[in-house]
């Protein structure tokens, strides 16, 4: 059996700044399955110039006429709601993960007690936040969307020079679209890069459907990471690229499944494999009467099942010897 997937609800702004939805949120994750719920930790003001425009995704998933900042500030939650929701998550045994999009965010994720950092796809060039998350100590994931292989490997190799060891990073392969098209997902990208870079690697899962999140798990996933929502049609930048809660038990399902398919790396007889060889195998008969001391060929024996006598894989050894008894049709032969 492979080691369990990591599967991380990512609530992100999907709670639309209110706490008790994302409370509902927490909730409905634990219910679905997954190990991990995400949410997206932000300054505003540290996060984008007031100038700043929304992406084309955040407009057509959205009704509000506003900028980015206005968005951003109407979809956070505060620290002290950061807080509820930790202590939540405590409660209920689910484990609390929020993404830092600037210093003060990750210094405060940090006093909450994470046991682990997500660097999302957004601050993979950001060389101070990165540092800043080295310096921590702690495990971490870092999403890859938007960036070349060369970015990928900068920032790396800002975790690196910090004393993380790469046994303590998975690299997660992203499109950073909501929804992302299936012409563009490319796994075979996902992984490449754990080959490149020697890393575990992971998918964090922006298409719509379950489908694909299975598929990296047989491509060698160890993370995945899917947006969860209440519902598909709210008002919001990533809600249409979200899965409703009894999506996301489907998908967790399915992950389970696979990671029960691929098994080990040894190929064996399965044990219900055992009671069937008997039956579907064949052994070497008498193909008509033969008498002891006649000489066996291929015109008085033969294979059939069941596999009660001597192996076919015997073939060239049974040709040409005498018989050592009289064979009836059928009856397996005996050296």
């Amino acid at each position: 059996m492979p080691d369990r997937t990591l599967v991380i609800a990512e609530i992100g702004v999907n709670h639309d700044g209110e706490l008790d939805k994302a409370i509902q949120l927490v909730n409905c994750a634990a219910e679905a399955g997954a190990d991990v719920v995400k949410f997206q930790t932000y300054v505003a003001e540290n996060l984008v110039t007031k100038d700043a425009l929304r992406a084309e995704y955040q407009i057509n998933n959205s009704i509000q006429n506003e900028s980015q900042l206005e968005m951003l500030k109407r979809l956070s939650l505060s620290n002290s709601d950061f807080k509820a929701v930790f202590e939540h998550c405590n409660s209920i045994g689910i484990e609390f993960l929020s993404t830092a999009f600037d210093l003060e965010s990750f210094e405060f994720l940090i006093s909450l007690g994470l046991k682990r950092a997500k660097i999302p796809s957004g601050e993979i060039t950001n060389k101070p936040l990165l540092r800043k998350v080295a310096q921590a100590g702690l495990p971490i994931i870092i999403s890859t969307g938007m960036a070349t292989l060369d970015e990928v490997a900068s920032a790396l190799d800002v975790l690196i020079e910090e004393s993380v060891s790469k046994s303590e990073i998975v690299v997660l392969h992203c499109t950073t679209n909501y929804p992302a098209p299936l012409s563009e997902v490319n796994l075979k990208a996902m992984v490449q890069m754990g080959n490149d870079f020697g890393l575990r690697v992971g998918y964090s899962d922006h298409t719509e459907g379950i489908g694909v999140a299975s598929t990296a798990v047989a491509l060698g996933a160890v993370v995945i990471e899917k947006h969860l929502t209440l519902s598909r049609s709210l008002d919001g930048p990533d809600h249409a690229a979200s899965l409703e809660p009894d999506q996301f038990h489907e998908m967790v399902d399915e992950i389970r499944k696979t990671e029960m398919c691929l098994g080990s790396s040894v190929k064996s007889i399965s044990e219900s494999e055992k009671q069937n060889r008997f039956h579907a195998r064949k052994s070497i008969v008498a193909k008509t009467v033969i008498k002891k001391g006649e000489i066996l060929t291929e015109e008085n024996i033969t294979t059939k099942r069941p596999f009660s006598g001597l192996s076919p894989m015997m073939w060239d050894n049974i040709l040409g010897v005498p018989a050592k008894r009289d064979f009836h049709i059928d009856e397996c032969i005996e050296l």
